[in-house]
């Protein structure tokens, strides 16, 4: 039956999209360029909300494939890094916790793209940027059409879009320091013919690396491969009807020699490139597939329809270093256990006369689908001098996410890491989630001013087992909104700003263990501007939230446990973001230079007793006023640019403060005994602020080829960038990348 349904509502889709053909006049041309568009924002000028949008042209250039180096320039965005080369990347937006990105609603061209956004929202999984077109950051009141997770905001990845012309080919290779490799390559156009414009894409992203870290005993063994075709079609038909489809297929398959384990922080302060003996056998494989049918029309000027069907599967295994088996002496978690010289000299593989303990792998497989249509109507009204543009959305949405770990023991005696003994497989339980959402907005212009009232509501049908437990069916509902606003003062200034309430939901075993959603209450004001060659912006935010959803990470168990709130918290700061052109644009060069700014303050407030116990993960140790983990007090962004003729470069530069691991706000250490902390671990205790320079070098020598070249972390600055999942790990060290993109 679940495999049936897509098909159904395909079948369905088609057939109402071939009744409104049938119903068109007679054929005339017509330009579908309003319908080509895949993005979700606007012009930001007129946007009534702060949003962010970086170009993969301005990305790419830089030789970023990291979200956490291309997001550096969007304010209230922080992307924390696990592995330095960012497929693990944790999002967070104005000081919402960023834990896997959990809190908010990642997109692939407007399409739901987290694996089971509703049952397990913290899975390990995002859009690999390198392949991007572009990524647009969505903050404060300009989201109410898009969840179901609010109260962060939201990404939408664009991928590669069907080019305009007859024929467009783009090409670009490069190599670089540790086995790094990139190519992105794809062949694309539209031709007319009788039956309508038709119009197609191809393309081929590999990324691959030899890792920068070496495992104790085996030399280098941290790099992965990764390989992603992807393939468009589209047909615009002849006919009355303006109308649009397109079909996306997407593939990814992703290998990684991967830890979930880190380093005691003396070791990393020591050699930040290590890893122990006992994570040689980590081992990541993911797949995806992701794929769509949408469809546009637009019957008149007054009236634009969208429809979309999706669906998308994603499988991963990832065989971890998870726990010592207990033993006289030993703690059996990870992150105690680094702190903890016995524990720790087995995770070393340190040489110790008799035998040392062992230690256990877990085998965590997860699977995960999530398929569903969505629907909007788009009609413009005139009243006099007041313009409506009024906005109805519908989606039906079901994703699911199960799995199954199996644990496998190696013995260590004298220092030598014996044979693996497979245990049995159990199930790591199962999760499913309906949901319906609906909502509405009215985007109401009447001279300078324009506000956008709307609201959103989601109607969640759930259910989970625990691993062979009976299934535990909920029911719960979430219900957003508010009112942005723009007042235009002239053609260079506007104002703006809002008030919403935002929303992300408890996964399927949270309600039934009596969870309640995470909400927010956020607002903000903005100022924006733009005169000649200058635009900038600045906005002042300030964030409730209420029943915190706690993470999960650095529990025994992982993503699929039920999650806990872990009581309020407040955030509110200042971003700011300058661009300029000092050649003014006059010139026959260019020199554009930019700066920005996030200040933030996030902290802990209306916690329920001392401190949250182990079990709130990276919130664990939290009392009132501590600091959210993870959430930098400042993150500055700056860089400058030169281009002549066919020569080109920037310089850019990136800062964040330092940040707490967990809620405890301080060092590894015991604290009484009558705590919920009783024990410390390395996922507590300071993350290190980092500044990081980069320089990058172009040279378009022909009209079809450019050399392409630069270095990253220039100034080689190493820190610690994580504590989580399980212990310290640091950043990439100064790599190096040399190539070119042929383009015609």
């Amino acid at each position: 039956m679940k495999a049936a349904l897509p098909l159904v509502l395909l079948i369905a889709a088609n057939g109402i999209a071939l009744a409104q053909t049938t119903a068109a006049p007679a054929p005339k041309a017509a330009q579908l360029s309003p319908l080509t568009v895949t993005g979700i924002v606007p012009d930001p000028f007129e946007l009534p909300g702060s949003a962010a949008v970086v170009a993969g042209e301005d990305f790419r250039a830089r030789g970023y494939t990291n979200l956490k180096q291309i997001a550096a320039t969007a304010p209230g965005v922080f992307v924390r890094d696990e592995d330095g080369f960012g497929n693990f990347p944790n999002i967070s937006i104005r000081g919402v916790d960023g834990t896997r990105s959990a809190k908010v609603t990642l997109m692939e061209d407007g399409i739901l793209t987290a694996p089971s956004p509703y049952s397990a929202p913290n899975a390990y999984y995002s859009p690999k940027s390198g392949r991007m077109a572009g990524i647009e950051f969505l903050k404060g009141s300009s989201q109410v059409m898009y969840g179901p997770h609010t109260t962060g905001g939201v990404v939408n990845f664009l991928s590669t879009p069907i080019p305009t012309e007859e024929r467009r080919f783009f090409s670009r290779l490069t190599a670089g320091s540790y086995g790094n490799l990139f190519n992105q390559t794809w062949l694309g156009g539209v031709t007319q013919t009788e039956a309508g414009k038709v119009g197609a894409l191809v393309e081929l992203h590999t990324q691959l690396s030899d890792g920068f870290r070496q495992i104790d005993g085996v030399g280098r063994r941290s790099g992965y491969t990764l390989t992603e075709p992807m393939i468009k079609l589209s047909w615009e038909p002849s006919g009355g009807l303006r109308q649009r489809f397109e079909l996306k297929v997407g593939q990814t398959d992703f290998d990684a020699d991967e830890s979930y384990a880190g380093l005691s922080e003396a070791d990393l302060r020591a050699r930040p490139d290590r890893r122990y003996a006992s994570s040689r056998f980590d081992h990541h494989v993911a797949e995806q597939w992701r794929t769509y049918l949408r469809w546009s029309a637009e019957p008149d000027k007054s009236l634009r329809l969208d429809s979309a069907l999706y669906f998308n599967r994603f499988d991963r295994m990832w065989d971890k270093l998870d726990g010592i088996t207990p033993a006289p002496g030993l703690l059996s978690n990870i992150g105690e256990a680094l702190v903890h010289a016995p524990s720790l000299a087995l995770l070393r593989g340190d040489r110790v006369t008799g035998n040392d303990g062992s230690f256990y792998t877990n085998k965590a497989l997860r699977q995960h689908e999530a398929y569903g249509w969505q629907g909007a109507v788009t009609k413009r009204l005139e009243a006099g001098a007041v313009r409506h543009e009024l906005t109805a959305g519908l989606r039906i949405h079901r994703d699911d996410a199960g799995g199954s770990n199996q644990r496998t023991t190696y013995a260590v005696d004298d220092g030598v890491i014996g044979a693996g003994t497979p245990g049995a497989v159990s199930s790591a339980g199962y999760q499913e989630t309906v949901a319906t959402a609906f909502f509405i907005e009215d985007s109401i212009r009447t001279g300078a001013l324009t506000l956008r009232p709307g609201l959103r509501y989601e109607h969640l049908k759930m259910g989970s087992t625990s691993g062979a437990g009976a299934y535990a069916p909920t029911t719960n509902a979430m219900v957003m909104g508010g009112l942005g606003f723009t007042y235009a003062l002239n053609a260079e200034h506007a104002l703006f700003g809002g008030v919403y309430r935002g929303g992300s939901a408890a996964n399927p075993a949270g309600y039934a263990a009596g969870a309640t959603s995470e909400s927010s209450l956020g607002k903000e004001l903005g100022w924006r501007g733009r005169k000649g060659a200058t635009s900038w912006e600045l906005v002042a935010f300030h964030t409730d939230f209420h029943d915190l959803i706690a993470p999960v990470v650095g529990v025994a168990g992982g993503g699929l446990l039920a999650v806990t709130n872990g009581g309020g918290a407040v955030s509110y700061g200042l971003e700011a973001l300058l661009r300029h052109d000092l050649a003014g644009g006059e010139r026959g060069y260019k020199v554009p230079v930019y700066a920005g700014l996030t200040w933030t303050h996030a902290r802990f407030k209306d916690i329920v007793g001392s401190r949250l116990g182990n079990s709130a993960g990276i919130f664990a140790g939290a009392e009132n006023g501590h600091d959210i983990p993870y959430i930098p007090a400042w993150k500055l962004a700056a860089g400058a640019g030169l281009e002549s003729g066919p020569y080109a470069g920037s310089l850019d530069l990136s800062y964040y403060s330092s940040t707490w691991g967990t809620g405890y706000n301080a060092n590894p250490r015991l604290v009484d005994g009558t705590s919920s902390l009783a024990d410390p671990s390395a996922i507590d205790g300071r993350v290190d602020g980092l500044l990081t320079v980069d320089l990058n070098l172009r040279w378009q020598c022909t009209r079809t080829f450019r050399v392409v070249g630069g270095v990253q972390n220039l100034l080689d600055r190493r820190a610690i960038i994580s504590r989580a999942p399980l212990g310290g790990r640091a950043n990439a060290p100064r790599t190096l990348f040399l190539g070119g993109e042929l383009a015609f």
